[in-house]
This record gives C-alpha cells, sequence and structure tokens, in this order.
C-alpha cells in the first residue's frame, strides 16, 4: 500500500481550478434528473468514464473529492449519498455493489499538523457488497466477494469471500460455496 502525504497549503492554481471544476459537474449532478442522458453524461464527466456500461449507476446525493482518483469497473453500482474522499485512491472492481449512505475514506488529517494529508488507497474487489452506512477507511482492501455489514467501519483488509461487521469491524463468517 503507497501512502501519500498531501500538504494542501501547496495547491497550484491550476489544481485548484480542477478542484472547482469537479464540485461544479458534481453540484449539477447531484440536481439533475437520474437515469437521464444529461444524468449519465455528468457521471460520465466527474468519473471520466461512461459509469453505465455493462448496468452501473451512480445515484444522487454523492459527496466527496478527487473523483479523478476514483476507478470504477464495469457494472458497479452505487447508491444514495455515497461518500467518496478520493484523495488517495479509490478503486472499486466490476460488479462491486456500495450501498446508501456508505463512506469510502483514502484520506485523513495529520495528528500534529492537521492541514496535513495522510493518503492511502481504498480498494473494493469484484463482486463486493458494501452495505448501508458503512465506512471503509485509509490504506482497506476489502477481497473479492466479500460482503461489509450495514454499519461497519472497516479498519483492516477483508479476506475474499468473508462476511464482517461492526465497529471495529470483524470477521463474521466465511461465505461458502
Amino acid at each position: 500500500m503507497k501512502e501519500e502525504i498531501v500538504d494542501p497549503r501547496l495547491t497550484t492554481p491550476e489544481e485548484s481550478a480542477g478542484y472547482v471544476r469537479q464540485a461544479q459537474t458534481l453540484f449539477k449532478l447531484n440536481h439533475t434528473m437520474p437515469y437521464t442522458e444529461e444524468y449519465n453524461a455528468l457521471a460520465g464527466e466527474l468519473f471520466g468514464h461512461d459509469v453505465t456500461a455493462d448496468g452501473g449507476f451512480v445515484m444522487p446525493g454523492l459527496t466527496g473529492i478527487c473523483f479523478d482518483r476514483v476507478k470504477l469497473g464495469r457494472g458497479v453500482r452505487i447508491m444514495y449519498n455515497c461518500l467518496m474522499m478520493a484523495r488517495g485512491g479509490i478503486t472499486i472492481d466490476d460488479n462491486a455493489m456500495v450501498a446508501a449512505n456508505a463512506q469510502l475514506i483514502s484520506n485523513n488529517h495529520d495528528l500534529h499538523d492537521r492541514e496535513l494529508l495522510i493518503c492511502k488507497p481504498v480498494h473494493i474487489g469484484k463482486n463486493v457488497w458494501v452495505g448501508a452506512g458503512a465506512t471503509i477507511l485509509p490504506g482497506v482492501t476489502v477481497g473479492d466477494n466479500a460482503v461489509v455489514a450495514a454499519g461497519a467501519v472497516v479498519t483492516k483488509d477483508v479476506a475474499p469471500n468473508t462476511i464482517v461487521g461492526g465497529n471495529p469491524a470483524k470477521m463474521i463468517r466465511v461465505i461458502s460455496d
């Protein structure tokens, strides 16, 4: 896992302009009728590709930063009010589902200099189901076919084919064939 330390005080005018464009696109997306060509085009602009390919979608109420650092696979479904703090990078692989009010957080503030961001990528594997209100913290990988229970706070990697839940999340059981 690659950790990156970012000092927002050193943001260039070009970077600031990019953040403003993303914020404006995000605002438009959240105030446009879903399931329309206009909505799909705005989602595509935000994420850099057609998110509706192969049945994927992103529902409104989306919040966050650095959507240019979010990589969505085919058929990814993201429900209402998802928070993506993506400065450290977020990857969501094919056919993953992210339920309403989930939080994917790839950056946090330094304990000594709170202006600094400590960024670690978040990786959601193939066919993962992230339950409603779950929080995935920086540096976490959720393995393929895993399930994160509603309301779970995931602080450590999740093994493939397992169910985790609680705060902090712990393995509940292995998903058998």
